[in-house]
């Protein structure tokens, strides 16, 4: 318990890299794990930030929310702006030109500039071995521009792309499992997260800046505007997804599971979907499909942990 509370006060400092007066909307989870990430990694960063939410709200020119070095750059292309800033940090520092302080090297994009726009630049990154971490923040749309589908979105969601209707019920892809396709590349370090488990998340954070390596972290990022909920009931849908098994947390060390968040019994679906406005048109019938799924999922999940080297 002691070594508990003293990191718990280790990481939660006062300052804030990440200033509040952004232009979020109320209750958005993905600024409040947009804050919590700044925290975790403190001043000694470098941030590439694609198009998207957090860009929008955090840098209406002349002003900006960013008390770090932050570089805004285009949808596709968060990876390949990060590899060229780590490259020349590490080239100069070798060089003798600047001195070498372990700065950290942080991308950030949605689920659209990441599990769809971005990917080609981020599987690029990957596979070259740039030492950086990179974070999602999946609120499962393109929200900024008005709720259209990604490739993130799950299944049975209406977006304006997907909607709902009396014989499609909105989405009818199952959501792209992106921390698996990043284990995929083998790099040493891969975990999801979200703002409704602090602790959990800044522990990660802080994990994936001492990997050497390319580090990934994806963050469900709850956005009650898109998902059609209350703004002060967005840390309470992100632990319904947790403790549903919707969206489970893990971290894969050098290929390696562990269930950070263990959930001895997972809690029905519907508790999950039922309270969205985005998933009420769901019968009965598509709610067992998505109950089967994520039985199927979660079932694959625990045998990987169990899995010995």
């Amino acid at each position: 318990m002691e070594a508990v509370n003293v990191y718990s006060a280790r990481i939660l400092e006062k300052q804030e890299y990440f200033k509040p007066g952004h232009r979020a909307c109320q209750g958005c989870a993905e600024a409040l794990a947009v804050r919590l990430v700044a925290k975790a990694l403190g001043k000694n960063v470098i941030v590439a930030s694609a198009t998207g939410c957090m860009e929008i709200i955090s840098s209406p020119l002349p002003f900006t929310n960013w008390d770090v070095p932050w570089i805004h750059v285009a949808f596709e292309n968060t990876a390949a702006v990060l590899s060229g800033a780590e490259s020349a940090y590490k080239a100069l520092a070798r060089k003798g030109r600047i001195k070498d302080r372990g700065t950290v090297f942080l991308g950030m994009g949605g689920d659209g500039a990441t599990t769809d726009i971005g990917l080609q630049a981020l599987s690029g990154a990957f596979e070259r071995g740039h030492s950086f971490v990179y974070v999602c923040y999946d609120n499962e749309a393109y929200m900024n521009t008005g709720i259209q589908r990604s490739s993130s979105t799950p299944f049975g969601a209406s977006t304006t792309t997907s909607p709902a209707g009396k014989k499609v019920p909105g989405q009818i892809t199952w959501k792209k499992n992106m921390a698996e396709i990043a284990v995929a590349h083998n790099v040493p370090y891969v975990a999801t997260a979200c703002s409704s488990y602090p602790f959990d998340l800044m522990e990660k954070v802080q994990k994936a800046a001492r990997t050497p390596g390319p580090a990934y972290i994806h963050v469900l990022s709850v956005c009650p505007t898109g998902w059609r909920i209350p703004p002060s009931k967005s840390i309470w849908i992100g632990r319904l997804a947790v403790e549903t098994g919707i969206f489970p947390l893990f971290e894969v060390v050098d290929g390696r599971y562990r269930i950070t968040v263990d959930v001895p019994e997972l809690r029905p679906v519907e508790e999950y979907l039922k309270p969205q406005g985005r998933f009420r048109h769901l019968t009965p019938e598509i709610t067992a499909v998505i109950q089967e799924r994520v039985n199927y999922e979660y079932r694959k999940l625990v045998a990987k942990t169990q899995f010995k080297f």
